[in-house]
């Protein structure tokens, strides 16, 4: 079984939506060989909680827009250091850089098939791994 074409819209529609608004490492995965309770998931980082929140709010809003989608939950706004929204057909996982580092949600599901994802989100890869030394190398500079 592969993800529906609904499921990869909700997905490609998703990611250029977190690209836009500057998102770290966005990839996707086809999970559902793996998970009867959804298709596919959609991960996305940022280096602060502020970041994090307008990216899913972007999410939202233009799933909402342009493909009637609404999400059935949205969980992790308190302190917006993991934004999860279930739309059924697709999970997005918006985190806080330093939490996809330690949760690593890509070793949980490498072995599931990578989907193609629009140009904009394709090169946000190594985004956080480049933010972090560019802050790294300024924050030592200052010592």
């Amino acid at each position: 079984m592969t993800a529906t074409d609904r499921s990869i819209e909700l997905i490609n529609a998703a990611a250029q939506a977190a690209a836009d608004r500057l998102a770290h490492d966005i990839i996707a995965y086809d999970v559902s060989d793996v998970l009867s309770i959804t298709d596919a998931f959609l991960l996305a980082s940022a280096p602060n909680d502020r970041q994090v929140k307008s990216i899913v709010d972007e999410i939202e809003e233009r799933l909402q827009k342009e493909l009637g989608a609404k999400p059935v939950r949205r969980e992790g706004d308190r302190d917006a250091r993991w934004i999860l929204l279930d739309y059924v057909d697709i999970v997005i996982h918006v985190q806080h850089s330093e939490e996809r580092v330690f949760y690593a949600l890509e070793r949980l599901w490498k072995d599931c098939p990578e989907i193609a994802l629009p140009e904009d989100a394709v090169k946000t890869r190594g985004k956080a791994e480049e933010h972090a030394r560019l802050t790294g190398s300024t924050e030592g500079e200052q010592s």
